[in-house]
């Protein structure tokens, strides 16, 4: 008797399982490093459950029936570790199911995306958003709000001679300019719009370099459902 005689577990979640209305997955993606944030707001939907059950089950009876049909250590050892691979994929499902039922809070540093005291983004920030678009558009359905901030340092002379005088007309900039590329990237323009808020709404003090490359920042950010 092989181990996969043990318990039928469910088939593997697919693509179709998912509730793809919400957001896109993009949390998984480590060419973003740590200049990615995310809020997820929501809850885990219940389609996890069997495929849950089944992982525990496995655990449970595994010990035994492996006992009374005399299956070598090194084979249950094996299996052992097949099951604890399973039940982290459980958990990473839950994970994205969870993502995918909420609305999604994207956050970039603006310093990825443009050039110092610039608001054109340059081709690295592009790339990001590239791979924000690529995942989102296929399966846009919720309005993406794409919210623009600065540091409280006042903008330079060279802005000022191009018409930007303020941090909020800056982030202003910056937003369209990223809204823009979006939907150049196939994001659909009438669920897409650009707010610059300026250096309202600071996530860090302002007081460090540290704190200002924070406040520095596009958040890109699905609306959540309409109940």
């Amino acid at each position: 008797m092989s181990a996969s005689d043990l318990i039928p577990l469910e088939r593997p979640l697919g693509p179709h399982d998912m509730d793809h209305s919400a957001s896109p997955d993009l949390e998984g993606d480590p060419s973003l490093g740590r200049a990615v944030s995310f809020v997820n707001q929501g809850k885990p939907k219940t389609m996890t459950s069997k495929i849950k059950h089944a992982a525990m089950l496995l655990s449970l009876v595994t010990p035994f029936a492996l006992a009374a049909c005399g299956v070598p250590q090194s084979d249950y050892d094996a299996l052992k570790a097949q099951n604890q691979q399973l039940q982290q994929q459980v958990a990473a499902d839950q994970a994205q199911i969870a993502r995918l039922r909420g609305a999604i809070k994207y956050t970039v540093n603006s310093d990825l995306l443009f050039p110092s005291g610039g608001w054109q983004m340059s081709a690295a920030g592009q790339q990001i958003i590239a791979k924000f678009a690529k995942k989102l558009a296929p399966t846009q359905t919720e309005h993406l709000l794409v919210n623009g901030y600065t540091d409280n340092v006042p903008v330079g002379p060279a802005l000022q001679a191009q018409g930007i005088t303020s941090n909020q007309i800056l982030s202003q900039k910056r937003a369209e300019n990223v809204m823009q590329y979006l939907i150049s990237q196939g994001v659909n323009p009438s669920l897409v719009s650009a707010h610059g808020y300026g250096e309202a709404d600071p996530v860090a003090s302002n007081d460090t370099p540290q704190g200002r490359g924070q406040n520095r920042r596009v958040e890109l950010e699905l609306a959540p459902p309409s109940s």
